[in-house]
């Protein structure tokens, strides 16, 4: 759970360090500027990327809730991170988005599923894919859960894992339409085909073992025919 609490130092953008040319010199030294969203206000606000990774690379990662302190003041601003971006090569922060919270009322969140368990149908050759990696939930901010298990130990060929799967979580709603699918298994196409071949294979043979069968039956008819004649 995200009941982690983690002390983030930032300070308030000046007008000196607002529009794009300015933001580039601060990411050149170090800084990531962002947004401090409350209720009815904002704060452009600048932090370290330093203490801002060490910060969001804790137990409860990206659910963590913060206590930001801004400099020069006291009270901390509970929040949690709502949006970053990530600069497209060397992967650093460039910009990050904070959004106060209330420790005694709900949230929504974004939170990440985990596959767990083994498949019985991956054990019979299947393969296993993931189709749904984040589901949204509601809860108090301090038991957003760090990820979701979806336990795969009833996961046959053909079968689907759905949310509605997923076990009960004291405290935490699931938003998602229950029938979402999470995972599911399958046969490799190849392997599937020629399952196939061999079954159509197979009824064939059945159907040709029935002809030859009905043949002798019919020459036991025509003896029995020419014996009575006889007679």
């Amino acid at each position: 759970m995200s009941s982690e609490r983690v002390t983030l130092q930032v300070s308030e953008r000046g007008a000196d360090q607002v529009g794009s040319r300015r933001v580039r010199r601060l990411r050149k030294d170090g800084m990531v500027p962002g947004v401090l969203y409350g209720k009815g206000h904002s704060r452009a606000i600048v932090v370290g990327e330093r203490e801002l990774r060490a910060a969001l690379t804790g137990p409860s990662g990206l659910h963590a809730i913060l206590d930001v302190v801004i400099e020069d003041q006291k009270t901390p601003h509970h929040a949690v991170l709502k949006h970053f971006q990530q600069h497209p090569i060397r992967g650093t922060l460039t910009h990050v988005d904070f959004h106060e919270v209330r420790l005694d009322q709900p949230i929504q969140a974004s939170v990440t599923i985990q596959l767990v368990g083994e498949s019985p149908g991956a054990k019979q050759g299947g393969v296993v894919q993931q189709v749904t990696r984040e589901i949204r939930v509601e809860a108090l901010p301090t038991a957003i859960p760090e990820h979701i298990e979806a336990d795969m130990s009833s996961l046959e060929v053909g079968a689907t894992l759905r949310v509605a799967d997923l076990e009960a979580i004291e405290g935490v709603a699931f938003l998602d339409d229950p029938e979402t699918v999470l995972a599911n298994c399958s046969m490799p196409r190849g392997i599937s085909e020629l399952e196939e071949a061999e079954a159509a294979e197979g009824e064939e043979g059945d159907e040709g073992a029935e002809g030859e069968e009905g043949e002798p039956s019919g020459e036991a008819s025509g003896d029995e025919g020419s014996d009575s004649g006889t007679e």
